[in-house]
Formats: structure tokens, C-alpha cells, sequence
């Protein structure tokens, strides 16, 4: 049996990691019981919620659409990892902050909680970033998000 079906925790760290400019600083950082400081930009962007949304929309989205969330529940908020081509669709919602490339995650490790912050869905391994299109109609189901009408098909 392959490495990552047998431990998915392991496989999503090592993703998150090859997802900062160091993996081995990365590494480091959690090793220690520390947070890591990952930018956005390199293979997702951030989108910020309130936290009470966030978790009533990840009821919303199927699992297949759903990626990484991160929350701070003693600041109320969450952190979604979207794909680098979703701002377009998600610039609209207004319980959103998209944040531009370069934007600093301080991501706890994968399988626990550091500093007041923790996955509320983890990384996997694969890549597998929450759909723009998604969270949007999560976030919004009343209608204000203009989506094109590719995103029907």
C-alpha cells in the first residue's frame, strides 16, 4: 500500500511544505511547536471568513470541492486556500477578503493545532484547493455572486 493512502497527514504536510519558498524552514518551524509562515501565491491564494460562516459553509460544499481551511477560533476566523485563478469569481462576496500573492499564512502543523490556530479541513497530499465557484454560492446563497455562465455547465 502506498505511503499516502496510508498516512494522509503525513502526505498533506509534505505538500504544505513544498508549498513555501523553504520546506525545510517549513519543517523546522514545526518541528519546534511552532507555526510556519507560508505565502500565498506560489500554489493557492487566501481567502479570509468569519469563522461562524466558514464552518456553515463547509457543511455546503461537497467534499470534492472542498480543500484546506484554517481557523483561529479566538479570532474568530478562517482561512481558505483557493486556487491562484479564483479571485475573479470571488471578488464579489462580500464575507470574503481575498489576499494578493505574498500574502504570510501562519500555518500550524497538519496534525496539530500551534499558536491558537488549526485545520479545520487538512491538506491531503493531492493539491486539492476549495472551488472558487463553491464557496462563493456557499458563502452567498442569496445571489449577490455574478458567475459566468461556464459555471453552470
Amino acid at each position: 500500500m502506498p505511503t499516502r493512502a496510508r498516512n494522509p497527514v503525513s502526505a498533506g504536510a509534505r505538500w504544505l511544505a513544498r508549498c513555501s519558498q523553504s520546506e525545510s524552514t517549513v519543517r523546522a518551524a514545526w518541528m519546534s511547536g511552532d507555526f510556519a509562515i507560508i505565502p500565498s501565491g506560489i500554489a493557492w491564494l487566501v481567502a479570509e471568513v468569519p469563522l461562524p460562516p466558514s464552518v456553515d459553509a463547509m457543511q455546503r460544499i461537497r467534499s470534492e470541492e472542498l480543500g484546506p481551511v484554517l481557523a483561529h477560533p479566538l479570532r474568530n476566523v478562517a482561512w481558505w486556500l483557493v486556487p491562484l485563478d479564483g479571485a475573479e469569481l470571488l471578488h464579489h462576496v462580500r464575507q470574503l477578503t481575498l489576499y494578493p500573492a505574498g500574502w504570510p499564512l501562519c500555518c500550524p502543523p497538519v496534525q496539530r493545532p500551534a499558536a491558537g490556530r488549526v485545520w479545520l479541513e487538512k491538506p491531503d497530499g493531492s493539491g486539492r484547493l476549495t472551488d472558487p465557484t463553491a464557496l462563493g454560492l456557499a458563502l452567498d446563497p442569496g445571489g449577490s455572486l455574478k458567475l459566468p455562465a461556464e459555471a453552470f455547465c
